[in-house]
């Protein structure tokens, strides 16, 4: 990846491109952050499969910059392929490819898009794995069990885990909230989601008791010069990292017997699963999840009807 001081690059164990290829990437990366407004998480994503995309083509034919087209982007996603990478890995390194090349043509770095022609892998479709509804209300019970007044953390990971069930929200926004985001009266949480977009989500009851305790009794012991206006914060009184959030949900769906090893997408899954079971619309789903496309939230239906489904064959006698 680019290093901040706009030096070379390395990806997938590639040498540091040279300069005009690596301002190239610059270029691309700038494009994403400051005229697309893509996250920082998303454009650096974008910008280690292109450096792979980069090195690859380097190797090729040793120019700077690298010619690119059809057979060099067919050839980088097949060596790809060859060392064993994921349908899901290749479909978004296809993906971040015809992005840049089609960057590339538009601002003139490429006589045409090469992309344009690019066929994307096919990526199955699983269903993802989450809790049921009794499952869930057993992890947050025993989470709750878990609190102990003087121990800060515990109220922390309480309070961490009734909001990512009451949400929906994901472990990025989770991690990414401040103080001025909760609006306690109203039990909403401001929340800046992919491609900086803001929305408001409610919660509920237990969500904002957890909330109290942590905010009253859990935080001023961990808060320090470092915190800032940090909601949750981890044991050094730094903004928490949403590893520590990760394992905190792993750990706490673990001690839950016959329960799959969700982390906290999974745990968003099944808040809106349930929603959805509990009678909600699509579209206000879509909205409370920060989906672009409605598309996105209709795998949720399609894990109810599996559930029916299962359901029904077990239990009909004409099944």
């Amino acid at each position: 990846m680019l290093g901040r001081d706009g030096a070379g690059v390395a990806a997938d164990g590639d040498d540091a491109l040279p300069p005009r290829t690596a301002q190239w990437l610059e270029d691309f990366a700038a494009h994403l952050a400051h005229e697309r407004g893509r996250s920082p998480h998303t454009t650096a994503a974008y910008r280690s499969d292109v450096a792979g995309l980069l090195g690859h083509a380097r190797r090729l034919d040793g120019a700077d910059p690298p010619a690119l087209d059809l057979d060099v982007l067919r050839s980088w996603l097949a060596r790809d392929r060859s060392l064993g990478r994921s349908p899901a890995t290749l479909a978004r390194r296809a993906s971040s490819a015809r992005v840049f090349t089609a960057w590339s043509a538009r601002t003139g770095r490429l006589p045409e898009d090469p992309g344009a022609r690019l066929a994307v892998p096919r990526v199955p479709r699983h269903l993802p794995r989450l809790l049921s509804q009794e499952q869930a209300e057993d992890v947050l019970l025993g989470s709750q069990a878990a609190v102990q007044a003087e121990d800060p953390l515990t109220r922390r990971d309480h309070a961490m885990l009734e909001l990512l069930y009451a949400t929906g929200i994901r472990v990025s926004e989770l991690a990414g909230l401040d103080l001025p985001d909760l609006d306690v009266e109203r039990r909403v949480v401001r929340v800046v989601g992919k491609g900086d977009k803001q929305r408001a989500v409610p919660y509920g009851q237990p969500a904002e008791s957890a909330l109290q305790g942590w905010l009253a009794y859990g935080r001023p012991q961990l808060c320090g010069p470092s915190s800032g206006a940090a909601v949750f914060l981890g044991a050094r009184g730094r903004r928490v990292d949403p590893r520590v959030v990760r394992r905190v949900v792993h750990e706490a769906v673990g001690r839950e017997p016959d329960a799959p090893d969700i982390g906290p997408h999974g745990l968003r899954h099944s808040a809106a699963t349930h929603l959805l079971e509990g009678g909600a619309d699509l579209r206000s789903v879509q909205e409370l999840l920060g989906h672009a496309s409605v598309a996105t939230t209709q795998r949720y239906t399609h894990v109810s009807i599996e559930r029916l489904r299962r359901a029904y064959q077990q239990a009909h006698p004409r099944a």
